[in-house]
């Protein structure tokens, strides 16, 4: 029998395969924190609303995971994720590492790490890869991400 954890993490990635945004935020705990080379420092409600956005925007999302294990504080994750990029009808696939801190049942601490530059090649096509590592390029990457969500968050 596996981790009560694990299974939280088989339930979160079962949920983000299916597009259910609702579904993936209830494993959060209210004052969960979240950090990935985009949304660098998200807290509270911003986490599931990430999510939630993600999976209503994903129209052709597709994803695939591996739970790497869980204890009763933390966890690991390795996820794929093949999308269109909605700003430049670009296709992406992005190969995501994720860690997860557990309390009382819930995720308090998510960081997922993947390489931004790999990602704005994809998702910017020529002018990602001429200046993608740019942290010019990529601060206005985070700021577009940011207020896509805010926005997102912003509606009834």
């Amino acid at each position: 029998m596996s981790h009560p954890n694990a299974e939280l993490l088989e339930q979160f990635y079962r949920a983000f395969q299916t597009k259910d945004g609702d579904g993936m935020a209830a494993i959060y705990a209210q004052d969960a924190t979240f950090s990935d080379p985009v949304f660098t420092d998200l807290k509270g409600r911003e986490v599931g609303g990430m999510w939630q956005m993600l999976c209503k925007r994903g129209k052709d999302l597709n994803v695939e995971y591996e739970v790497l294990g869980a204890d009763d504080t933390t966890g690991r994750a390795r996820w794929e994720a093949w999308y269109t990029f909605s700003g430049t009808g670009r296709k992406v696939h992005n190969t995501v590492a994720s860690t997860f801190t557990f309390q009382d049942g819930k995720v308090v601490a998510q960081v997922d790490d993947f390489d931004f530059y790999a990602w704005t090649r994809m998702a910017l096509g020529p002018m990602g890869l001429v200046l993608g590592w740019t942290p010019f390029v990529q601060k206005k990457i985070r700021r577009t991400a940011r207020a896509g969500l805010e926005d997102f968050l912003a509606k009834p």
